[in-house]
């Protein structure tokens, strides 16, 4: 499987930069091009994560990983 070109913490950090060039008057498709992407994509991040902070998204990453560690080892015990 191909592995993700954006984490998600970069795509929080490239909407806060984003969102402040298109405050200084830059529009969608010159915001996208310069993120490397094309302009649906920016809508699918901004609506995806345009409330998120850079430091939730690390937040719910280190929960996710927690749930999977606990899941595996729920796992493990039950087999033995």
């Amino acid at each position: 499987m191909k592995s993700k070109r954006h984490t998600e913490e970069l795509v929080i950090k490239e909407l806060a930069e984003g969102d402040k060039m298109l405050r200084e008057g830059k529009t969608v498709a010159e915001v996208a091009r310069n993120l490397g992407v094309i302009k649906t994509t920016w809508h699918r991040w901004k609506n995806t994560y345009g409330e998120v902070k850079a430091t939730d998204a690390k937040k719910l990453k280190e929960l996710e990983m927690e749930s999977r560690k606990t899941q595996d080892d729920c796992c493990r015990s039950s087999t033995l």
